[in-house]
């Protein structure tokens, strides 16, 4: 205890000093996902299945062409139907990109290798001006 006390201010430091340390690996964990060019990439490149997983309202009002719909709440029953192939890269969307994140968790809970989420979601596609489809 008499060390902590005399020595409070080297402890100070070296707590800040590990949390700026770790701080970055915390930021790229909490903002993981692909940005709209990296989706197109993947679309193009790795033949990546694009899941809507937004309600059958926002589906209809737009998303991404050739994605398929399979709404957030129906995701764990569906999924295995819809993408069979589980080498396949998946990309999850929804509008803001909130619930893909939890869609791209019970996706790698079902066994699927490459699951990803648009970072900013619908919104973010739209803002770099790429084509969506209206049902």
């Amino acid at each position: 205890m008499k060390f902590i006390l005399d020595n409070w201010m080297l402890i100070a430091v070296a707590l800040s000093s590990g949390f700026f340390l770790l701080l970055p690996v915390v930021q790229e964990a909490a903002g993981s996902g692909l940005s709209p060019t990296e989706v197109v990439q993947c679309m193009n490149r790795e033949k990546a299945v694009v899941i809507d997983v937004c309600g059958d309202d926002e589906f209809a009002a737009g998303h991404i062409s050739g994605a398929l719909h399979v709404p957030l709440d129906q995701l764990e029953n569906r999924l295995t139907s819809v993408a069979k192939n589980k080498s396949l890269p998946l990309i999850m969307v929804c509008a803001s990109g909130m619930r893909s994140k939890r869609a791209q968790a019970v996706a790698h809970k079902l066994g699927y290798e490459k699951v990803h989420s648009l970072q900013g979601g619908l919104k973010a596609w739209k803002e770099a001006n790429l084509p969506t489809s209206k049902a």
